[in-house]
């Protein structure tokens, strides 16, 4: 069917919107305006969580967060498939896309869904994701979306460089579908189940661990007695609690929807789909100055978002000079006489890997850790460097992790001395999407008490916490780790590390701008961009 309106229409639309009384939002890291009013959910009481021992501060800080976390979608009864918002159906329009603008300069799109039948939403609650690219310059950079609600929702994008800009706005998840992820967050959060090998002599039991066992059958008791994580398995049958051997991923819950809410779900038809343009779906944008330049500047009161872009597939943050280490040899002299640790999740360990893998004087030490999940530990006896990564700890789903190496990020950054030749990078995200956000913030607190404290002791260590990142979605992974759960853990994270004297690495826009499809472990090319980032902090440019 034909997208094309016309601008009569669109005028009138956007004149109702201006009219419109918009709930109270706040921007979040990925640009997505997310409501602090109620999403019609009431937060069910997770594993004694409610009953944690907090400060006044901390309780204000968390209330504060799950009301900045909220997704405001319709209080309405289950709506039928034909009902629920139809990518193909749906479109956008760039307004005044005929008029030339200019780098820096703010573009804005309409975008209005309608349902299978093709007749138009009349509430909101979709997640979108959004972006502008040039693809011959290998550029490209992320929007901001703002919704009313009603069907309609305007995207902001900043103009970062001359040329053809073209503007891609897709479907991640209905807003049907983000309610069944809002129930299973709060109902099934024991949808990924994790076990472990108990053994004495030539007894042994597996038994099912979370960080919360229903029912009332006997406990082992894993709860860290320092950060006071808490972390349970069943109680074997004939051995003591005290033989565990190690921990590893049991599976993933199946049968968890109904037929109806199934249909939510669909590759190829509702999940990261594409929304077309009514009408021409890119602009014109020119330099700033006379001449063109392939190298566009942007002001410095230009705000923080985005907080880059790519071009020529190098990332350019927006106030920070990033330095990029093509040669090997720049990464030794930057690292000469350094400790360096990464701690977190496989992410965290794609860092270890590249640069083991691209410096040749950083030579791997062989612990005989098992492969993906280490811990891992590599030399260059000539440079004085040290490189380590270890996981962190549970919940983890990793195939299996000795008990004796489930450490808690807290716990090693406090044995960390600390100093100027010290650097420590954080990756925790992707494995609390299944829990409700008081597990992350809990584990999170604990880690940025640890950074404070490192920090205090000595102020010339470096810190750098890796955001999460977008990944490839279908039916089942969705229900796991869609980019909507790690969206929130975005936001939450952001919010926790601001102002503690730790620097990000943006691997979220980083994935969202860059042409490549979305995957839990970016290609080589982004990897490299987040190293070059972690490094311009630990060695920035003398300019």
């Amino acid at each position: 069917m034909s997208h094309q309106r016309s601008w009569d229409e669109v005028s009138r639309n956007l004149a109702y919107l201006d009219h419109e009384t918009i709930s109270e939002t706040f921007i979040d890291s990925s640009g997505q305006y997310i409501s602090s009013q109620a999403t019609g959910f009431s937060r069910n009481a997770y594993c004694g969580y409610e009953h944690q021992t907090l400060s006044s501060q901390e309780r204000l800080e968390e209330d504060a967060l799950l009301a900045a976390s909220k997704w405001k979608v319709p209080d309405v009864d289950l709506v039928p498939f034909v009902k629920s918002t139809d990518p193909s159906s749906s479109y956008f329009v760039i307004l005044n896309s005929a008029a030339f603008f200019r780098v820096g300069s703010q573009l804005e799109v309409l975008v209005h869904v309608q349902d299978f039948r093709g007749k138009p939403k009349k509430y909101g609650g979709d997640y979108l994701q959004a972006r502008i690219h040039s693809p011959e310059l290998q550029a490209g950079a992320v929007g901001r979306v703002v919704d009313y609600q009603n069907g309609f929702y305007k995207v902001f994008f900043t103009l970062l460089w001359p040329g053809r800009v073209r503007v891609s706005i897709s479907l991640v998840h209905p807003s049907e579908g983000i309610r069944v992820l809002q129930r299973l967050q709060e109902e099934k959060p024991d949808r990924v189940y994790f076990k472990s090998l108990f053994r004495s002599g030539r007894i042994s039991e597996t038994m099912k661990c979370n960080v919360c066992l229903p029912g009332s059958l006997p406990l082992c008791n894993f709860t860290d007695r320092y950060t006071g994580e808490p972390w349970f398995c069943f109680k074997p049958k004939k051995l003591p609690c005290s033989s565990r051997i190690n921990h590893f991923k049991g599976g993933y819950t199946k049968g968890l929807l109904t037929a109806a809410e199934s249909a939510f779900f669909q590759s190829g038809v509702n999940i990261k789909m594409p929304i077309n343009s009514s009408g021409p779906d890119w602009v014109t944008v020119i330099s700033r100055r006379i001449k063109e330049t392939d190298d566009p500047e942007v002001s410095q009161d230009s705000g923080t978002f985005p907080s880059g872009y790519f071009y020529k597939d190098q990332w350019r943050p927006r106030r920070f000079k990033m330095r990029h280490f093509n040669d090997p040899d720049n990464i030794t002299e930057c690292l000469q006489r350094k400790m360096v640790y990464l701690f977190g999740d496989s992410t965290a360990r794609q860092w270890f890997e590249y640069l083991t893998t691209f410096v040749p004087d950083l030579v791997e030490f062989n612990l005989g850790s098992p492969k993906n999940v280490g811990p891992f530990l590599a030399v260059d006896q000539k440079h004085d460097i040290l490189l380590k990564y270890r996981c962190h700890g549970p919940p983890i789903r990793f195939t299996s992790v000795f008990s004796n190496d489930l450490h808690y990020v807290a716990n090693e950054l406090n044995r960390i001395v600390g100093g100027k030749n010290t650097v420590v990078a954080i990756a925790v995200w992707s494995h609390f999407s299944t829990f409700p956000l008081e597990v992350y913030i809990r584990r999170l607190r604990n880690i940025r008490r640890a950074v404070v404290q490192l920090l205090d002791r000595s102020p010339k260590t470096v810190i750098v916490v890796r955001t999460g990142n977008a990944q490839e979605l279908g039916p089942e992974v969705s229900l796991y780790n869609s980019d909507w759960y790690n969206f929130q853990l975005d936001t939450v994270l952001r919010r926790m590390f601001s102002g503690v004297g730790v620097y990000l690495v943006d691997a979220w826009e980083m994935t969202l701008a860059h042409h490549l499809p979305h995957k839990l472990h970016p290609e080589e090319v982004i990897v490299k961009n987040q190293l070059d980032m972690f490094l311009s902090y630990v060695c920035p440019s003398e300019t």
